[in-house]
């Protein structure tokens, strides 16, 4: 459902990375988690 360029994936990886959330506070919503860790783990 959800990819990279998908608009709450990009504001998920941001607060993620800001510090604002952690990874295990971004929602289970679809694959939207999937994508999320896996765009942060990555970099």
């Amino acid at each position: 459902m959800f990819n990279e360029d998908s608009g709450i994936v990009k504001v998920w990886v941001r607060l993620v990375k800001e510090g604002k959330y952690k990874l295990e506070q971004v929602p289970m919503l679809s694959n939207l988690k999937e994508i999320v860790t896996s765009i942060v783990s990555a970099e």
